[in-house]
């Protein structure tokens, strides 16, 4: 199948938001308000349209409407789509609740990141602790008198005090508080968008899969939560800390839930916000050390988003380990297929420059989203492992 975009022109007004008229043929339908699955069109529910109630990929080449066009539809019929995206969402998210565990699709989740999650075990087996423990720092110069040294004292030793202070704990030391994780996950409409592109969507979903296998019965080490970002919010709880899945149907119901996230979702970008709310609240906790993940499509061009901007909400605590991970295109394919979709190319552009403007070692690229859960691996390897 091509993939391709190409911007057009409607020239029609909206009306009211409706799911559109299932075509048993599944033709290309390009423009119109009357089939779902269309491009290019409106009120029903496609890719590349505007005034539609949520993202509808039926597969075929998408003719995308100019952003100002979406921009000019009126408040009511966008109020209007909202609301009837949010009930196709909740009755979705019911279904995904009560439906049959389907071994087979979360095995070709899990099956792509084994060989990742027996890695990260390894890792998380040899964790060190990292947090400095507050204890009695001896033989200063100033301080309180240390008892043991009163008779150094009477020598003329100078070195006889003692005060609480900060030591670095000896290799092998046993954590004395849980390191802590919070994964913040792009689940915006993009990604729903492009998945059929690239599977960013997918490879996202390995990612948090690899996540919840990977520490599994490490709770007294690690404490992870997994959060979502969309054009709905910035914090969309997705994995609390105190409601880990502990088997792969529950599992499976996160993966199903981001996906369905994506596809119903506003359009909009919370990366930024995202960013800076999880850096702010994983330290309200005492823990060993603090890790901040952040996967990100990078289409933040789009909301005039600058990178410098990013980079200065990545790095303002420097208590915690906060990374992003962008999501571009396929290389030489975006060429190919993307050469009038100047959105995408503009994408891919803002990576570079982020990957330049944020701190080394802080950002990673992922081109093929395939390797989103190797780059996972490298971080926590570079990071957990103590080098004391």
């Amino acid at each position: 199948m091509e993939w391709i975009t190409i911007n057009r022109d409607s020239g029609e007004d909206v009306s009211s938001p409706k799911h559109g008229k299932e075509d048993p043929d599944n033709m290309p339908h390009v423009g119109g308000n009357t089939w779902a699955g269309g491009t290019g069109g409106r009120d029903t529910a496609g890719l590349g349209g505007k005034g539609g109630p949520y993202r509808l990929d039926a597969g075929h080449t998408v003719y995308q409407v100019s952003q100002a066009e979406k921009d000019a539809v009126p408040e009511e019929v966008r109020r209007a789509a909202r609301e009837m995206g949010q009930r196709a969402f909740q009755q979705r998210l019911k279904e995904i609740q009560m439906s049959e565990y389907d071994a087979a699709t979360y095995e070709r989740f899990s099956g792509a990141v084994r060989r990742q999650v027996h890695s990260l075990r390894i890792i998380l087996d040899n964790l060190q602790a990292k947090g400095k423990e507050r204890q009695w720092l001896r033989h200063q110069a100033t301080g309180e008198l240390d008892d043991a040294k009163i008779i150094d004292g009477l020598t003329g030793e100078k070195a006889i005090y003692k005060r609480r202070g900060e030591l670095e704990p000896q290799l092998g030391s046993p954590q004395q508080k849980p390191k802590r994780l919070r994964l913040v996950v792009d689940v915006s409409g993009s990604m729903y968008r492009f998945n059929g592109v690239d599977g960013r969507l997918e490879r996202s979903m390995e990612a948090v899969c690899m996540v919840m296998e990977a520490f599994e019965n490490y709770e007294e080490k690690f404490k992870y939560d997994i959060v979502g970002h969309s054009g709905d919010g910035y914090n969309i709880g997705l994995v609390p800390t105190n409601k880990i899945p502990t088997d792969n149907k529950q599992r499976l119901e996160i993966l199903k839930t981001m996906h369905a996230h994506s596809q119903f979702c506003m359009s909009g970008d919370h990366t930024l916000e995202g960013t800076e709310h999880a850096i702010k609240e994983i330290v309200k906790e005492e823990a060993d050390e603090y890790f901040v993940i952040v996967l990100s499509d990078a289409n933040l061009s789009r909301y005039g988003i600058h990178p410098a901007k990013f980079a200065q909400i990545l790095t303002r605590d420097p208590q915690v380990n906060a990374f992003a991970i962008f999501i571009g295109s396929l290389g030489d394919q975006a060429t190919r297929y993307y050469t009038e979709y100047t959105e995408y190319s503009t994408e891919n552009l803002l990576i570079r420059q982020l990957q330049r403007t944020l701190p080394a070692g802080r950002s990673f690229v992922a081109m093929d989203t395939k390797d989103i859960p190797q780059i996972l691996q490298q971080i926590f390897t570079s990071t957990m492992l103590s080098s004391v």
